[in-house]
């Protein structure tokens, strides 16, 4: 079967589903790496060198707090089954200790963090496609992690739609989750520091 695989995003959020469901997703192959987001397939490029720091950076910080907190912190790639027509594979995901048990070989459902890292090539999925999928499945926290500009968009779901958050001095107190506490100026000192080691 020929898929129609999309490398650029919308402009803006399809109306309709598109063809393809989550069974449709199981047939591909590993490579190149795809999503399924709201029944259309996506192809996802590899990332740069600092995107995958910033996002194993914070997956890192995150692992160390889950560990405390009984909760679980993944790196990409893993597949989040969200509903049957979105598969998709954020950059870091977090599950609290009370929804841990959505995750086994992938997770069936939402987590209660979800962290993209934006690139010149995802911003429209990420700030659009996805913001919309991550608010009607449930996904309590949402953070857009943009290098270029060394900052994090944190984004808390309030009746259906996220608010973003914004900090009161340099470290990032989690709502929703109390244990997590992230030191923004720690966070980008360490990407900086890993951008120009050597």
């Amino acid at each position: 079967m020929a898929l129609a695989l999309l490398d650029d995003y919308p402009a803006f959020p399809a109306l309709d589903l598109g063809p393809h469901r989550r069974s449709d997703y199981e047939t591909l192959p590993d490579v190149p790496r795809c999503e399924l987001i709201f029944g259309r397939f996506y192809v996802s490029p590899s990332p740069s060198l600092l995107h995958r720091l910033a996002a194993l950076i914070l997956w890192r910080i995150l692992y160390g707090i889950s560990r405390t907190a009984g909760a679980l912190a993944v790196a990409a790639p893993f597949d989040v089954a969200l509903f049957d027509h979105s598969v998709v594979q954020p950059d870091v995901l977090y599950f609290s200790a009370a929804r841990r048990h959505l995750v086994r070989d992938r997770a069936e459902g939402a987590p209660d963090l979800v962290v993209e890292v934006v690139s010149p090539g995802s911003a429209r999925n990420d700030r659009i496609q996805k913001l919309r999928l991550y608010a009607d499945s449930g996904v309590q926290e949402y953070w857009l992690v943009d290098t270029a500009g060394r900052q994090i968009e944190f984004l808390n779901l309030r009746d259906g739609h996220y608010e973003v958050v914004v900090p009161d001095g340099p470290v990032y107190e989690s709502a929703h989750l109390p244990e997590i506490r992230l030191d923004l100026e720690a966070y980008w000192r360490e990407v900086d520091e890993q951008m120009t080691a050597g």
